[in-house]
């Protein structure tokens, strides 16, 4: 399987409720009582499609290949006021940080975010009222039951946001992935060219007295990706839900140290303003052939108002200075 194909942030389903029971129109009728008064019961509800929020989920692959999504009707009211069964629930799992939208309109209904948590994506119709409720004193015997309310049928959209406590922000081949890969258990796919993190990858970080976060190593940025360039939008917006922006540039970066950041910053800035009011730290990256005279001299360039720190992560050199950072600036 192909690095990706397991990761589906985006799908597009038609949702179908179930139809509401009709109401019984019954007249009571036993072997005591030849004409008796009305005792039909009401419909059932339609069932809705609902979205169940799911922490084991990190991505929406089960729900790729299921396009129509069939909410089953609700039953008949019956004899002796009984309701009919209400019609079967679809529930969809989804990981955290999934959100919703109506696909004709763009309108965002709603956001799940916690471990089981329910919203209704298409409400089922409501079930008919059953005779009963026209009894009136100069309508003793009505003959007629509403019909139930017919189930919708709407194509929505389910987006995931990745929930993280820090993304890694950088140009293709910054060593987003090989961090990753050092400080936890996740197993991004690493080489020595541009793009080989097509999907976000999520990591969790252990810390110190069995504490720990979450990072996500996201596809680099390119310059243009805030109008749509390379991976662009697709990987922009997993960056909004993080809680600290690590920007990491490598020592041997063809441009300067602050020219590197200030495209990174300017690319961000122009797909989300607000993106730029996040906590940021900043490491240099693939230090381990740089000696002490040159690292003073990438030093004195850095920007002023940002925490930065030296790294490798193939020497493992400062990464524990980079956790302690990361920490401080997630619980500030």
């Amino acid at each position: 399987m192909s690095q990706g194909s397991n990761f589906v942030d985006y799908v597009k389903i038609c949702c179908r409720s179930g139809h509401g029971g009709a109401g019984s129109a019954h007249l009571h009728r036993d072997k005591l009582t030849a004409k008796g008064g009305p005792d039909g019961g009401d419909g059932g509800r339609g069932g809705h499609v609902i979205v169940k929020g799911n922490a084991q989920l990190w991505t929406l692959l089960h729900l790729k290949y299921r396009k129509h999504v069939i909410a089953g009707d609700g039953e008949g009211g019956r004899l002796s006021l009984q309701t009919g069964k209400t019609g079967q629930d679809e529930i969809l799992e989804v990981p955290l940080g999934t959100i919703a939208k109506n696909a004709e309109t763009g309108e965002v209904l709603f956001e799940i975010t916690q471990d089981g948590e329910t919203r209704i994506l298409t409400p089922g119709g409501r079930g008919g009222l059953g005779n009963w409720h026209f009894k009136s004193a100069t309508q003793q015997t009505p003959r007629f039951a509403q019909p139930g309310e017919p189930g919708l049928e709407d194509w929505n959209i389910l987006e995931l946001k990745l929930l993280a406590d820090v993304g890694l922000v950088g140009f293709p081949n910054a060593g987003k992935s090989t961090l990753l890969s050092v400080v936890s258990a996740a197993k991004p796919e690493i080489a020595d060219y541009a793009f080989t993190t097509l999907v976000p990858n999520l990591g969790i970080v252990a810390y110190r007295n069995g504490r720990s976060f979450v990072m996500a190593d996201i596809p680099g940025i390119i310059e243009g990706a805030s109008k749509g360039k390379g991976l662009g939008f697709r990987f922009l917006r997993h960056i909004e839900r993080n809680s600290v922006l690590l920007f990491m540039i490598p020592s041997d970066t063809s441009r300067s140290v602050k020219e590197e950041y200030r495209i990174l910053l300017h690319e961000l800035q122009e797909y989300n303003p607000e993106l730029v009011h996040k906590p940021r730290v900043l490491a240099i990256t693939k230090t381990d052939l740089l000696d002490e005279e040159l690292q003073e001299e990438i030093r004195k360039e850095l920007p002023g108002d940002l925490p930065a720190v030296f790294i490798s992560s193939v020497a493992q050199k400062g990464i524990d200075q980079l956790k302690d950072l990361l920490w401080t600036e997630i619980n500030r």
